[in-house]
């Protein structure tokens, strides 16, 4: 979102509304988590609405561009659709951003929740309308696989439901305690998502933009010589320190000891010299308890205290 685009609020989640369920990446590796997460959703009271191509698989790509792309446009077309879910990540959501209907976007303003190779989704609609969306658990793993933690369910429901401010990110039950690296409070809208989709939209037009705002990242599956190789390039591109402050979540499944120095160790080398307010573990990203944070509106990050506080609503009153 830049500075002159202005804020706009998807209608708040009501029970009884339409769930959409897309598939902008990959596709499923099982299809009975569609068949749970459909079940998930009727169980909380909601109608359910499926793309009308989530069932296709084209290779990594769940089905062809044009056939993803005219599902995504479908649910922000049909009045009776609420919210669009993502079906998973993986890879294939940047393939779209050129050919996305903007306008129609930002004229059915409508609630839009993933993460992984959804951030791509998240700065390009944040970016091109101000549309605020929602860095949040999909079908695949999470809300298909059966056994949500409350947490997770209880966080996500809150914050596409509640038109008011949602407050600080609760601390997550069984993950390791957060890291202060540097000090400090900031505020400013919240930004970004997975670092390696983060630093693929660098030198395009859907570009991250990090002047005072609250970074956000998380990564998985990368070895810390590929976190090092991302900073880096972020650095380079002036990213890192025009950010208010940045906070990282979970970096899964990242360590390798076969690449020296440890994963915390490289993080901090490349924001503890910022100087400006930055912390490690805040509860989101690639886990199974997980946080849904709102991306587009203001919150003050305390990285002393490791917390990120969000200042004003996610969702207008429906």
């Amino acid at each position: 979102m830049s500075a002159t685009t202005p804020i706009i609020k998807p209608p708040a989640l009501q029970r009884g509304d339409t769930i959409g369920i897309i598939a902008p990446a990959s596709p499923l590796p099982d299809p009975e988590y569609l068949a749970r997460g459909i079940s998930f959703w009727l169980s909380l009271g909601y109608r359910v609405r499926t793309g009308t191509h989530i069932s296709k698989a084209t290779g990594y790509l769940a089905g062809s561009d044009a056939g993803r792309l005219a599902d995504l446009h479908l649910m922000f077309q049909e009045p009776e659709v609420k919210a669009i879910f993502c079906l998973r990540g993986g890879y294939g959501t940047l393939r779209l951003l050129d050919d996305l209907d903007y306008n129609l976007i930002r004229h059915h303003p409508k609630i839009l929740v993933g993460y992984s190779d959804i951030t791509a989704l998240h700065l390009a609609l944040n970016r091109m309308t101000g549309l605020v969306t929602f860095h949040g658990p999909m079908l695949y793993p999470e809300l298909g696989g059966g056994d949500l933690p409350p947490y997770t369910r209880e966080g996500l429901c809150r914050a596409l439901a509640v038109a008011s401010p949602l407050g600080s990110i609760p601390p997550a039950p069984g993950l390791p305690p957060p890291v202060a690296i540097t000090p400090g409070r900031a505020e400013g809208i919240v930004t970004g998502g997975n670092l390696s989709l983060v630093v693929a939209t660098l030198g395009t037009p859907f570009e991250v933009d990090t002047e005072g705002k609250i970074l956000f990242l998380e990564e998985v599956d990368e070895a810390p010589y590929r976190i090092d190789r991302m900073l880096t390039q972020l650095k380079l591109a002036g990213k890192l320190e025009a950010a208010a402050g940045i906070v990282f979540g979970f970096c899964t499944r990242c360590g390798d000891s076969s690449h020296q120095p440890g994963l915390l160790e490289i993080i901090t080398g490349h924001l503890a010299p910022l100087g400006i307010p930055c912390f490690y573990g805040l509860p989101a990203g690639h886990l199974a308890t997980q946080a849904t944070l709102p991306l587009g509106i203001r919150a003050r990050l305390d990285a002393a205290a490791c917390t990120l506080t969000y200042l004003e609503a996610a969702v207008a009153p429906p």
